[in-house]
């Protein structure tokens, strides 16, 4: 039977109430920030959002960059974790054979998946991620957060391509980021372009494409270096 003493102890209602407030005013600061950015969205206009007067925002942050960086990192870091543990999973079921195209479903479709299934608040953030990836604030925060996660990645690369050379995987990868970035960001252009056939929100129809599409990029290009190789004569012959 347990006593008194060893029974877990209840959260106090203030401590429940703090963290709900906390959530309100981190998914209203997300949505701002998804759309105006971290230079465009005030501290006000979050209380406003969220219906509080904005001095109670001096409770919980001590400025505005230190919400955008608690904003960030509470998504950042699921997604990260998940891709982590996708990764180590492939790597321990194929065998050590692993494929490029394998080895990118892990790292890609766990990410789309947190988009399909997680709801507006989810869209928010990889819009909000996409806005700031091209700036130097953003490539503080993904150096922050996803470094080791895309080291990850390109480790099974480089396994998976032996023969390829390092930069044309790195080059790669890179590729594929500003892909992704693109995708998340649904800016509407693909509607647009495709006259209604694509639709920038469908995450659904990107990740049946994607890790697919990126795979081919890897083995083209590695095969061109390749092949430009056997095709250059050693120096000094004829």
């Amino acid at each position: 039977m347990t006593s008194e003493t060893t029974k877990p102890r209840k959260k106090s209602r203030k401590a429940e109430q703090r963290a709900e407030m906390m959530e309100q005013i981190l998914d209203a600061a997300e949505y701002l920030f998804s759309i105006h950015g971290l230079y465009g969205t005030t501290l006000k206009d979050v209380a406003q959002r969220v219906g509080v007067h904005h001095s109670l925002l001096n409770y919980y942050f001590t400025d505005k960059r230190q919400l955008f960086d608690e904003v960030f990192r509470r998504r950042a870091e699921i997604t990260r974790d998940r891709r982590m543990k996708a990764l180590d999973d492939y790597e321990a079921a194929c065998g050590g054979k692993p494929t490029v195209e394998g080895a990118l479903h892990a790292f890609l479709d766990t990410d789309l998946d947190l988009y399909i299934q997680g709801g507006e608040g989810w869209k928010n953030f990889a819009t909000l991620g996409a806005q700031v990836s091209n700036s130097k604030l953003g490539a503080e925060l993904f150096d922050e957060h996803f470094d080791a996660l895309v080291l990850r990645l390109i480790g099974i690369l480089k396994r998976a391509l032996p023969q390829c050379d390092e930069a044309d995987i790195f080059w790669s990868y890179h590729f594929v980021s500003g892909g992704l970035m693109l995708t998340l960001a649904r800016t509407g252009r693909i509607d647009r372009l495709s006259g209604g056939l694509c639709n920038s929100d469908d995450f659904d129809a990107v990740k049946a494409r994607m890790a697919r599409f990126m795979a081919a990029g890897f083995m083209e290009i590695c095969k061109g270096a390749r092949t430009s190789e056997a095709e250059t004569p050693p120096p000094g012959a004829s």
